[in-house]
């Protein structure tokens, strides 16, 4: 059942991030990097609160605590959305393979990694 919740507010996350960025760039006349950033930083406290509450039903109550969890999933996020970007650029860029593809395979390797990282790492309750 975890999973498939997980499955469920990605995609919820990515429906958000699209919105945003779409309301960044056609309502607020934002440039598209701003735009992008914006996006991916409300889709991402979005992920945050939503894996929090209702995947992993973290049990972390202190501030202290809190703001952990929320930088380790902030952490996670950067360094596979980097490792995205590293991907692509190697794959397409230097080797030319189809872009799609190797997008396609990126995000799963991104989603997987992401769901290990939060299930083992990040929302693992207070520490003694």
């Amino acid at each position: 059942m975890q999973i498939i919740l997980y499955g469920i507010f990605g995609g919820i996350t990515t429906l958000i991030n699209i919105f945003a960025y779409w309301a960044c760039t056609r309502i607020l006349n934002i440039p598209v990097v701003a735009s992008t950033v914006c996006a991916w930083t409300i889709a991402v406290l979005f992920a945050y609160w939503a894996n929090r509450n209702f995947v992993f039903h973290s049990n972390t109550n202190s501030l202290r605590g809190i703001l952990t969890e929320a930088s380790e999933f902030f952490m996670c996020r950067i360094a596979t959305g980097v490792m995205d970007v590293i991907i692509m650029y190697i794959f397409v860029g230097v080797l030319g393979f189809y872009d799609v593809i190797v997008k396609a395979v990126s995000n799963i390797l991104v989603i997987i990694l992401n769901y290990i990282a939060s299930k083992i790492f990040i929302f693992k309750g207070e520490k003694s």
